[in-house]
């Protein structure tokens, strides 16, 4: 099956690497030419365990390729996955779909035969009707499906992810692309991987319900670490206790500073104004934003009181300021935010410590 990837990004990436394991021939095509001339030199741009290898051994196969080019591999392409990024828009949270819509404009003007076109971006509900309108508009002699296909990949574990996934989940409202994407994940559907054909907007839901959920996991266990600490009892305990419970489970159970890196925080942030829009808040999720917020300078106000109250003119070095192991992602970390506490405080680094991290200088 000829599949491209449009946005070679973290999900882009592995991906397209990933499908070019099961086999597929797959085009990853982004428009930063820095990035595409380095991935041909065998330079992955992003830290993945495991990822420099997966793509070596499919290039080297030549079922894979890198590209800027995007109207000869789509035209060519049974399947076309948008795998471009959704920031939060500056000014007022919602997710930022202007790189989505730009690549199905695109798309739309270079697709040939019947082509599905699947969207794996995060997107909020709806944008999937935006993304077959826009098509429409551009391309009316278009005939293309338009799918939703959520990615749900653990940066530092994500090739596992896709490979031993717990569900696969496709929205669409033509039945045509049901089994062009089981054949695009035909190795997992063999291997008896849920399949889970939706609607469209439910699978665009589906995507957002399951990361404000484990939002809200990681803050409820955060809030029962300081209750630990002011009754004194042992946080690890509690999370075993209920983490035991079949009901509940262990995983996201484990305190810290705080959600961080390129999904929940984005992801919740939208879920929230998505819901406001459709004047159906969800509270659960606007109150789990705003303590996740307040635990990240609460760290710092710790580090601040283990250090006696005053760090003002002390050298204080850090140490880890990606958002979790195992991967170089640095956005959305609490490290940054307990780092600017104790800027404020007065603290400042050793110059090993700025070299290392590419600390801010005070």
């Amino acid at each position: 099956m000829k599949i491209v990837i449009v946005g070679s990004g973290y999900v882009g990436l592995v991906s397209g690497a990933c499908f070019a394991d099961f086999g597929h021939d797959v085009v990853c095509v982004d428009k930063a030419e820095e990035k595409i001339k380095a991935l041909k030199n065998g330079v992955i741009p992003i830290f993945e365990p495991g990822l420099d290898r997966l793509v070596e051994s499919n290039v080297k196969a030549g079922r894979l390729s890198f590209t800027t080019e995007l109207a000869g591999p789509v035209a060519d392409a049974e399947v076309v996955f948008i795998a471009v990024g959704t920031p939060s828009r500056r000014g007022d949270g919602h997710a930022d779909l202007g790189y989505v819509y730009a690549a199905a404009r695109e798309v739309a003007a270079a697709v040939k035969d019947f082509t599905v076109v699947v969207t794996k971006s995060t997107v909020p509900v709806g944008t999937g009707d935006e993304v077959e309108r826009i098509i429409k508009e551009t391309n009316p002699d278009a005939d293309v499906a338009v799918v939703s296909n959520p990615e749900f990949l653990r940066e530092g574990a994500a090739i596992d992810d896709f490979k031993r996934p717990d569900r696969i989940v496709v929205g669409l409202s033509d039945d045509r692309a049901r089994d062009v994407m089981t054949e695009a994940y035909r190795p997992l559907y063999l291997n008896q991987s849920p399949l889970l054909f939706t609607s469209r907007r439910t699978s665009e839901l589906i995507k957002y319900a399951a990361n404000a959920f484990l939002a809200l996991k990681i803050t409820f266990i955060n809030e029962m670490a300081d209750l630990c600490e002011r009754v004194g009892a042992d946080i690890q305990d509690v999370s075993r206790g209920i983490g035991l419970d079949g009901r509940i489970g262990s995983k996201f159970l484990h305190a810290g500073p705080g959600y961080g890196g390129s999904c929940f925080p984005k992801d919740t942030l939208a879920l929230a104004k998505t819901a406001q829009d459709y004047e159906s808040p969800v509270r659960l999720i606007e109150t789990t934003i705003a303590i996740n917020d307040n635990r990240k300078r609460a760290m710092g106000r710790k580090v601040i009181a283990a250090a006696g109250g005053d760090v003002r003119g002390k050298k204080i070095a850090v140490f880890g300021l990606t958002f979790k192991p195992n991967t170089d992602d640095m956005r959305d970390s609490p490290a940054i935010a307990v780092v600017q506490t104790l800027q404020d405080a007065g603290a400042s680094w050793p110059a090993t410590t700025r070299r290392a991290w590419k600390m801010p200088v005070r």
